[in-house]
Protein backbone atom coordinates (compact mmCIF):
# COMPACT_ATOMS: atom_id res chain seq x y z
CA UNK A 1 0.00 0.00 0.00
CA UNK A 2 1.32 3.05 -1.03
CA UNK A 3 0.94 6.05 1.93
CA UNK A 4 0.59 9.40 1.10
CA UNK A 5 3.33 12.00 0.70
CA UNK A 6 3.65 14.38 4.28
CA UNK A 7 2.81 18.13 2.67
CA UNK A 8 6.57 19.11 3.04
CA UNK A 9 8.03 16.32 0.54
CA UNK A 10 5.86 16.99 -1.38
CA UNK A 11 6.50 20.80 -1.64
CA UNK A 12 10.33 19.75 -2.09
CA UNK A 13 9.92 17.44 -4.45
CA UNK A 14 8.01 19.61 -6.34
CA UNK A 15 10.71 22.40 -5.77
CA UNK A 16 12.88 20.53 -6.98
CA UNK A 17 11.05 19.33 -10.14
CA UNK A 18 10.64 23.39 -11.03
CA UNK A 19 14.25 23.72 -10.56
CA UNK A 20 15.50 20.97 -12.96
CA UNK A 21 13.12 22.55 -15.23
CA UNK A 22 14.91 25.92 -14.92
CA UNK A 23 18.26 24.36 -15.45
CA UNK A 24 16.99 22.29 -18.21
CA UNK A 25 15.89 25.71 -19.68
CA UNK A 26 18.61 27.38 -19.25
CA UNK A 27 21.12 24.60 -20.82
CA UNK A 28 18.29 24.64 -23.94
CA UNK A 29 18.58 28.54 -24.34
CA UNK A 30 22.59 27.53 -23.85
CA UNK A 31 22.81 25.05 -26.39
CA UNK A 32 19.94 25.00 -29.00
CA UNK A 33 18.60 28.09 -30.41
CA UNK A 34 19.44 30.63 -28.75
CA UNK A 35 22.76 32.69 -30.27
CA UNK A 36 26.50 32.81 -28.83
CA UNK A 37 27.56 35.81 -29.17
CA UNK A 38 31.50 35.52 -30.05
CA UNK A 39 34.09 37.43 -28.65
CA UNK A 40 36.42 38.51 -31.71
CA UNK A 41 39.88 39.75 -30.68
CA UNK A 42 41.78 40.80 -33.73
CA UNK A 43 45.88 40.96 -34.05
CA UNK A 44 47.10 44.37 -35.51
CA UNK A 45 48.78 43.83 -38.70
CA UNK A 46 52.22 43.47 -38.48
CA UNK A 47 53.52 41.00 -41.94
CA UNK A 48 53.30 37.78 -39.71
CA UNK A 49 51.19 34.98 -41.33
CA UNK A 50 47.80 35.41 -39.16
CA UNK A 51 45.01 32.59 -39.53
CA UNK A 52 42.05 34.49 -40.59
CA UNK A 53 38.46 33.33 -40.39
CA UNK A 54 35.65 34.61 -42.19
CA UNK A 55 32.17 35.39 -40.68
CA UNK A 56 28.91 35.78 -42.44
CA UNK A 57 24.91 36.55 -41.85
CA UNK A 58 24.13 33.00 -40.77
CA UNK A 59 20.98 31.37 -42.07
CA UNK A 60 18.31 29.86 -40.28
CA UNK A 61 19.35 26.71 -38.19
CA UNK A 62 23.16 27.73 -38.29
CA UNK A 63 23.12 28.42 -34.61
CA UNK A 64 22.20 24.47 -33.88
CA UNK A 65 25.44 23.63 -31.58
CA UNK A 66 25.65 25.51 -28.65
CA UNK A 67 24.17 28.07 -29.68
CA UNK A 68 27.41 29.21 -31.66
CA UNK A 69 27.18 30.88 -35.33
CA UNK A 70 28.27 28.28 -37.80
CA UNK A 71 30.90 30.20 -39.32
CA UNK A 72 32.34 30.10 -35.73
CA UNK A 73 32.54 26.12 -34.87
CA UNK A 74 35.64 24.94 -34.10
CA UNK A 75 36.60 28.50 -32.99
CA UNK A 76 33.75 29.86 -30.31
CA UNK A 77 32.80 27.72 -26.87
CA UNK A 78 34.82 24.33 -28.24
CA UNK A 79 34.85 21.33 -25.58
CA UNK A 80 38.57 21.23 -26.33
CA UNK A 81 39.11 24.45 -25.19
CA UNK A 82 41.37 25.56 -28.12
CA UNK A 83 40.41 26.66 -31.39
CA UNK A 84 41.39 24.31 -34.57
CA UNK A 85 42.90 27.63 -36.27
CA UNK A 86 44.94 27.36 -33.19
CA UNK A 87 45.65 23.63 -33.06
CA UNK A 88 47.35 24.35 -36.78
CA UNK A 89 49.41 27.49 -35.97
CA UNK A 90 51.95 25.31 -33.69
CA UNK A 91 52.07 22.30 -36.12
CA UNK A 92 53.03 25.21 -39.17
CA UNK A 93 55.16 26.80 -36.76
CA UNK A 94 57.04 24.08 -35.79
CA UNK A 95 57.53 22.13 -39.07
CA UNK A 96 57.92 25.20 -41.50
CA UNK A 97 59.55 28.54 -41.56
CA UNK A 98 56.52 30.48 -41.59
CA UNK A 99 56.72 31.15 -38.55
CA UNK A 100 53.07 32.65 -38.04
CA UNK A 101 51.16 34.27 -35.07
CA UNK A 102 50.07 30.77 -33.02
CA UNK A 103 47.77 32.41 -30.18
CA UNK A 104 46.64 35.35 -32.22
CA UNK A 105 44.17 34.86 -34.96
CA UNK A 106 41.58 37.18 -36.89
CA UNK A 107 38.27 37.24 -37.90
CA UNK A 108 36.63 39.53 -40.47
CA UNK A 109 33.36 40.20 -42.54
CA UNK A 110 34.00 39.22 -46.70
CA UNK A 111 33.75 43.01 -47.11
CA UNK A 112 35.55 44.49 -44.57
CA UNK A 113 39.08 45.89 -46.09
CA UNK A 114 41.08 44.92 -43.39
CA UNK A 115 41.18 41.58 -45.32
CA UNK A 116 42.95 42.46 -48.30
CA UNK A 117 46.00 42.41 -45.51
CA UNK A 118 45.66 38.30 -45.58
CA UNK A 119 46.56 36.04 -48.25
CA UNK A 120 44.33 33.11 -46.88
CA UNK A 121 40.90 33.35 -45.65
CA UNK A 122 38.96 30.27 -43.82
CA UNK A 123 35.25 29.33 -44.18
CA UNK A 124 33.65 26.76 -42.34
CA UNK A 125 29.82 25.82 -42.33
CA UNK A 126 29.22 27.55 -45.84
CA UNK A 127 25.98 26.02 -46.38
CA UNK A 128 24.59 28.46 -43.80
CA UNK A 129 26.24 31.26 -45.21
CA UNK A 130 24.00 34.29 -46.36
CA UNK A 131 25.58 36.39 -49.01
CA UNK A 132 25.37 40.13 -49.59
CA UNK A 133 25.77 42.42 -52.69
CA UNK A 134 28.23 44.14 -51.64
CA UNK A 135 30.25 41.08 -49.37
CA UNK A 136 30.38 39.38 -52.91
CA UNK A 137 31.89 42.43 -54.85
CA UNK A 138 34.45 43.01 -51.74
CA UNK A 139 35.47 38.90 -51.88
CA UNK A 140 35.44 38.89 -55.52
CA UNK A 141 38.12 41.74 -55.60
CA UNK A 142 40.05 40.05 -52.65
CA UNK A 143 40.45 37.07 -54.76
CA UNK A 144 41.16 38.97 -58.03
CA UNK A 145 43.38 40.30 -56.00
CA UNK A 146 45.40 37.41 -55.36
CA UNK A 147 43.18 35.91 -52.32
CA UNK A 148 43.33 32.36 -51.73
CA UNK A 149 40.53 30.79 -49.54
CA UNK A 150 39.74 27.32 -47.90
CA UNK A 151 36.24 26.03 -47.03
CA UNK A 152 35.71 23.39 -45.32
CA UNK A 153 33.11 21.24 -42.85
CA UNK A 154 29.97 21.63 -44.70
CA UNK A 155 27.42 18.61 -45.86
CA UNK A 156 24.70 17.91 -47.43
CA UNK A 157 21.20 18.81 -46.12
CA UNK A 158 19.54 18.98 -43.50
CA UNK A 159 22.49 19.17 -41.16
CA UNK A 160 24.64 21.15 -43.65
CA UNK A 161 21.75 24.34 -44.09
CA UNK A 162 21.69 24.82 -47.68
CA UNK A 163 24.31 22.23 -48.56
CA UNK A 164 25.89 22.36 -51.82
CA UNK A 165 23.40 24.39 -53.43
CA UNK A 166 23.43 27.51 -51.58
CA UNK A 167 27.15 27.45 -51.38
CA UNK A 168 27.38 27.29 -55.24
CA UNK A 169 24.46 29.55 -55.83
CA UNK A 170 26.69 31.88 -53.24
CA UNK A 171 30.33 31.49 -55.55
CA UNK A 172 28.46 32.45 -58.43
CA UNK A 173 27.58 35.73 -56.98
CA UNK A 174 30.95 36.08 -56.50
CA UNK A 175 32.69 34.85 -59.29
CA UNK A 176 30.06 34.64 -61.82
CA UNK A 177 32.22 33.06 -64.62
CA UNK A 178 33.59 30.36 -62.24
CA UNK A 179 33.47 25.90 -62.97
CA UNK A 180 33.87 24.48 -59.73
CA UNK A 181 35.88 21.32 -60.44
CA UNK A 182 37.01 18.23 -58.95
CA UNK A 183 40.54 17.90 -58.39
CA UNK A 184 42.98 15.00 -57.98
CA UNK A 185 45.93 14.24 -56.04
CA UNK A 186 48.06 15.12 -58.78
CA UNK A 187 47.27 18.43 -58.31
CA UNK A 188 50.38 20.76 -56.80
CA UNK A 189 48.87 21.74 -53.50
CA UNK A 190 48.41 18.52 -52.78
CA UNK A 191 52.27 18.36 -52.78
CA UNK A 192 53.41 21.83 -51.68
CA UNK A 193 54.86 20.46 -48.57
CA UNK A 194 53.48 17.07 -48.11
CA UNK A 195 52.92 14.70 -50.41
CA UNK A 196 49.50 13.27 -50.74
CA UNK A 197 48.66 11.13 -53.28
CA UNK A 198 45.05 9.72 -52.49
CA UNK A 199 42.28 11.55 -51.00
CA UNK A 200 41.58 7.88 -49.10
CA UNK A 201 44.04 9.34 -45.96
CA UNK A 202 41.47 11.97 -45.18
CA UNK A 203 39.68 11.01 -41.96
CA UNK A 204 36.13 11.20 -41.46
CA UNK A 205 34.53 11.35 -37.67
CA UNK A 206 30.85 12.24 -38.38
CA UNK A 207 30.28 12.78 -41.87
CA UNK A 208 28.89 9.47 -44.68
CA UNK A 209 30.76 8.07 -47.51
CA UNK A 210 34.08 9.91 -48.69
CA UNK A 211 35.12 14.08 -48.54
CA UNK A 212 34.67 15.25 -52.26
CA UNK A 213 37.79 18.18 -52.71
CA UNK A 214 36.90 20.72 -55.25
CA UNK A 215 38.34 23.85 -56.80
CA UNK A 216 38.00 27.17 -58.35
CA UNK A 217 41.19 28.15 -60.79
CA UNK A 218 41.83 31.72 -61.75
CA UNK A 219 40.12 32.29 -65.44
CA UNK A 220 39.23 28.80 -65.50
CA UNK A 221 42.34 27.66 -66.24
CA UNK A 222 43.32 24.14 -64.89
CA UNK A 223 47.05 25.13 -65.20
CA UNK A 224 47.06 28.56 -63.65
CA UNK A 225 46.24 29.44 -60.10
CA UNK A 226 43.39 27.82 -57.77
CA UNK A 227 41.45 31.02 -55.98
CA UNK A 228 39.67 28.41 -53.87
CA UNK A 229 39.52 24.88 -52.79
CA UNK A 230 36.75 23.30 -51.28
CA UNK A 231 36.50 20.60 -48.53
CA UNK A 232 32.58 19.24 -48.80
CA UNK A 233 31.06 16.30 -46.79
CA UNK A 234 33.92 16.29 -44.44
CA UNK A 235 35.21 18.40 -41.38
CA UNK A 236 38.97 18.32 -42.09
CA UNK A 237 39.47 21.23 -39.22
CA UNK A 238 37.67 19.02 -36.38
CA UNK A 239 40.80 17.21 -36.70
CA UNK A 240 43.02 19.81 -35.77
CA UNK A 241 40.67 21.30 -32.76
CA UNK A 242 40.46 17.82 -30.85
CA UNK A 243 43.76 16.82 -32.01
CA UNK A 244 45.69 15.71 -28.43
CA UNK A 245 42.56 15.28 -26.33
CA UNK A 246 42.30 11.59 -26.60
CA UNK A 247 38.89 11.85 -28.84
CA UNK A 248 40.88 11.34 -32.46
CA UNK A 249 43.11 8.91 -33.43
CA UNK A 250 47.02 10.51 -33.44
CA UNK A 251 47.56 8.96 -37.37
CA UNK A 252 43.86 10.71 -38.34
CA UNK A 253 44.49 14.04 -36.97
CA UNK A 254 48.68 14.02 -38.53
CA UNK A 255 46.42 13.67 -42.10
CA UNK A 256 44.04 16.53 -41.59
CA UNK A 257 46.96 18.57 -40.19
CA UNK A 258 49.28 17.68 -43.87
CA UNK A 259 45.83 18.60 -45.64
CA UNK A 260 46.01 21.94 -43.55
CA UNK A 261 50.23 22.65 -43.52
CA UNK A 262 49.78 22.08 -47.76
CA UNK A 263 46.73 24.79 -48.40
CA UNK A 264 48.43 27.43 -46.44
CA UNK A 265 51.71 26.86 -48.26
CA UNK A 266 49.79 26.88 -51.20
CA UNK A 267 48.43 30.05 -50.66
CA UNK A 268 51.75 31.81 -49.54
CA UNK A 269 53.25 30.42 -52.31
CA UNK A 270 50.72 31.21 -55.55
Amino acid sequence: MAFPRPRRVRTLALAATIVIGLVSLVSAQRYYGFNHVVEEQNTRYDGRFTFVRLKYNVAPGGYYYRGVPAWAHGFANTESGVSAEHQLMKIVDTISAVHPHIDETNVFALDDPNLCNYPIAYMTEAGYWQLSDEEARAFRAYLEKGGFVIFDDFRPPPRGGGGWDAFADNMHRILPWAEIVDLQPTHPIFHSFFDINSFNIIPQDYDFNRPIIQGIFEDNDRSGRLLAIINYNTDVANFWEFSGTGRMMVSDSNEAFKLGVNYLIYGLTH
